[in-house]
């Protein structure tokens, strides 16, 4: 059985508050280039450093556009030129869903653009739900068809693993075979 990961599991995820601020200037201060691209909610900074910890001790190298210098003071047509520039480099995207996604006017522009430049075995979606059985928006319209990152029973592992789930062919890999691939 899989579970999505709850805000706070995420939140225990994400050490004290040194490492939690030096986790995010570090993502945020790196090249796209070959990176995973986090497309996520300014709603959701309580989380993200959680997010970010699970993905690099998984393999990933992680880039956020949250204060990247590049990017101009306020968003503009050459903040979506660089983004769109950004997404293209990145090697895998990956979408942090939660309840304040639907709120964001970039995220689904931001997937739509990875869903043209990725294949689907390089995109996938990050639901973060507030209890383990809340499983409704995350499951809506267009995230559906995309592959997501959960938690459960992988097979030959005794216990249970982050993994990257085909909700539709009920198949799954482990979360660092996926983002070395």
């Amino acid at each position: 059985m899989v579970e999505y990961i709850t805000r706070d599991t995420l939140r225990r995820n994400a050490g004290t508050l040194n490492e939690q601020v030096s986790i995010v200037r570090k993502a945020q201060a790196r090249s796209p280039q070959g990176s995973t691209f986090l497309s996520h909610s300014t709603k959701d900074a309580d989380i993200l450093p959680g997010v970010i910890a699970i993905l690099e001790r998984h393999g990933a190298v992680v880039y956020v556009d949250k204060k990247d210098e590049s990017l101009p003071p306020t968003t503009s047509r050459e903040t979506a030129t660089i983004l769109k520039n950004r997404i293209r480099q990145s090697r895998k995207f990956l979408l942090l869903t939660t309840m304040n996604s639907k709120d964001s006017r970039w995220m689904p522009w931001e997937l739509g653009l990875a869903d043209g430049y990725k294949t689907p075995a390089n995109t996938a979606i990050f639901p973060s739900v507030d209890t383990a059985a809340d499983h409704r928006w995350a499951e809506r319209e267009y995230l559906g068809i995309y592959d997501r990152v959960v938690f459960g029973k992988f097979e030959g592992h005794p216990t249970p693993v982050f993994m990257v789930y085909n909700q539709e062919k009920n198949v799954a890999t482990e979360l660092s075979a996926w983002l070395n691939a």
